[in-house]
């Protein structure tokens, strides 16, 4: 781990007010488009809420690249996206084939998540290795779309630093190739050893929040109720950041802003339906209220 953190900056409104999101246009297109590719057939879902929650955040048009089996269903839940059907495994998860028609569909893109509800590690890691020398970024990572990382933690270095991660604690220990406990004991200095070896912006969650950058900064965000520690939450927030970098937010802008945000979306639930028992469906609607409680 880094031998040295430095103190970590508080996260606050006041904080966001002075670093402000790029000014949105009046147009879709001048709102910037999101890709998110993700999900299997066992975790739709996760691409369901990535994908609304990118949108909710302000990013003005969206691409759904998901497998073909359940492509009917994402357009028929997501009326706003262009839904893009890729090959799948047996088993249901998006093939390594993919690759070549996400790339194309990435190219027109202004920013792209990958990762949330995808399955099988092995081929989502020959997913990510046939696709992510192609990308220019911005591309933001999450769950399992940090498999080819994990694996070469080099595997971005071309992006020049136009990349965020969004990992729970146990991704991020298994990115690091340590145990729990390490992630536990220290999340600050390990979330900003994987932004030193990766050279990417790491947006760990958590009950505290970390946000790391390659430059050594380090933010603290302590937004958020316990509520936010249930199903499909981290989806959200991996959304939050990616719609944030399709607006033209840069890497740590965008990890920070979907930190407080997403923990204000918690606190806002938890204020109006309880402090455990609010669905991770519910928080998209939130964010909106909580940008505008920045943003006036």
């Amino acid at each position: 781990m880094p031998r040295h953190v430095p103190e970590p900056i508080h996260v606050t409104p006041d904080l966001l007010r002075a670093w402000p999101l790029p000014e949105p246009g009046g147009s879709k297109n001048a709102r910037g488009s999101i890709l998110v590719v993700g999900g299997s057939t066992e975790t739709l879902g996760a691409v369901l809420l990535a994908a609304e929650a990118a949108m909710r955040a302000g990013a003005g048009k969206l691409q759904v690249a998901t497998v073909e089996s359940l492509a009917p269903f994402v357009a028929t839940a997501l009326p706003e996206a262009l839904v893009r059907a890729l090959p799948e495994t047996p088993g249901g998860a998006v093939s390594a084939k993919a690759a070549d028609t996400v790339r194309d569909l990435a190219e027109a893109a202004d920013a792209v998540l990958i990762g949330p509800g995808m399955a099988d590690t092995e081929e989502t890691q020959a997913f990510g290795e046939r696709l992510l020398p192609h990308l220019t970024g911005p591309l933001a990572l999450d769950a399992l779309g940090l498999a080819c990382v994990t694996a070469n933690d080099a595997s971005v270095h071309h992006l020049d630093g136009r990349v965020v991660f969004t990992p729970n604690p146990t991704e991020l220990a298994y990115a690091l190739h340590v145990g729990d406990d390490v992630i536990e004991k220290d999340p600050a200095a390990s979330a900003l050893e994987l932004a030193d070896r990766a050279q990417a912006v790491v947006g760990l969650g958590g009950a505290v929040s970390w946000i790391a950058a390659p430059d050594g900064t380090v933010w603290r965000d302590e937004s958020g109720e316990q509520g936010l520690g249930v199903s499909g939450s981290g989806d959200v927030r991996a959304g939050i950041t990616g719609g944030l970098l399709a607006r033209g937010a840069d890497p740590a802008q965008a990890a920070v802003w979907a930190a407080f945000l997403h923990g204000r979306t918690g606190e806002r639930l938890s204020s109006s339906v309880g402090r455990l028992g609010f669905l991770a469906r519910e928080l998209p609607a939130e964010i909106p209220r909580a940008l505008a409680e920045i943003t006036g």
